[in-house]
């Protein structure tokens, strides 16, 4: 009887790297691909920053707005699966007074919680007393006043283990009523005091890009400049938007979901939208991607930068 003739594994064949080593293989891919330590392809942990869209800022010494909200960690990705996020707005800053400005818009994340949308800052003017920040990520500051003696304002509520509170506004029966700054993700919003408004809270620190970057400052209160001289909030570090003096607003930086400044004597100041940063292991990453996110390394890693949503396949 004859021996079924031996099958020899090609010198030649190249092995599936771990970009392609998905789907039903033969046993002959099967052995390359254990050569090559590419099979199984099992799950793997990726780092990831999150942050939400910032609240606006109010109008007319209007209070800061809240910074998106901020969270960062790691999680598990499935080789073939697809991860989409979406990434949230920030608030556009208010043109009204005796109002709260909009809110940020939250951002997500398949598989994780979302962050919270920054809460608006809040205005009024002389005809009405103070309004209270809107809640969010981080809570928006307090409205200030053009008459004194008013009741005093509390800034909007953080999200716990996203951000924090907005300042409160200062009354007394001397100067106009002062607004309060916008919650950031590392502190709460200052609280306004005599002739000043409050600043916007810091941000919080990152260092998932390889160089340490600050992002969801609060945006500072606005101060009317008038005959009592109020003095503006600037905004905290990460990028929040400066208070207005006898102006409008600034505006949270764009893609670090930080607030925009209370507006002086118009319009409060736009938040800044979010973004999603993942570090993926270079080993495993495999350039699927729809949204076209920035591409950089650091060491070992891969890291990509959503900007605008968009999605990757692990």
């Amino acid at each position: 009887m004859s021996k079924a003739p031996k099958r020899i594994l090609s010198s030649t064949y190249t092995a599936p790297t771990a970009t392609v080593a998905v789907g039903v293989f033969n046993l002959v891919e099967q052995m390359q691909s254990r050569q090559a330590s590419n099979w199984p392809l099992t799950p793997y942990q990726i780092d990831y920053l999150m942050i939400a869209g910032g609240g606006g800022g109010g109008a007319t010494r209007g209070g800061g707005g809240g910074a998106g909200g901020y969270l960062s960690g790691s999680t598990t990705f499935a080789s073939g699966s697809t991860y989409t996020f979406t990434i949230g707005g920030g608030g556009s800053g208010a043109s009204s007074t005796n109002q709260v400005a909009p809110a940020g818009s939250n951002t997500s994340f398949t598989g994780l919680t979302d962050a919270v949308g920054g809460g608006g800052g809040a205005g009024t003017n002389s005809s009405y007393g103070v309004l209270n920040g809107g809640s969010g990520g981080s809570g928006g500051g307090a409205s200030g006043n053009g008459t004194a003696n008013v009741p005093s304002g509390s800034g909007g509520s953080g999200t716990s283990g996203q951000g924090n509170a907005g300042g409160k506004t200062f009354s007394d029966n001397i100067t106009y009523t002062s607004s309060g700054g916008g919650g950031g993700a590392g502190a709460a919003g200052s609280n306004a005091s005599s002739k000043q408004c409050g600043a916007g809270g810091s941000g919080s620190a990152s260092s998932i890009t390889g160089s340490s970057v600050t992002y969801a400052g609060g945006g500072g209160g606005g101060g009317d400049g008038g005959a009592y001289g109020n003095v503006r909030g600037l905004g905290g570090s990460g990028g929040g938007g400066n208070g207005g003096v006898s102006a409008s607003g600034g505006g949270g930086s764009a893609n670090t979901g930080s607030g925009g400044g209370g507006g002086g004597s118009s319009s409060g100041g736009s938040g800044g939208s979010g973004v999603v940063i993942i570090s993926i292991p270079t080993t495993r990453y495999t350039g699927t991607t729809t949204g076209s996110p920035s591409v950089s390394t650091s060491g070992s890693n891969t890291i990509l930068q959503f900007n605008s949503s968009g999605s990757y396949t692990a």
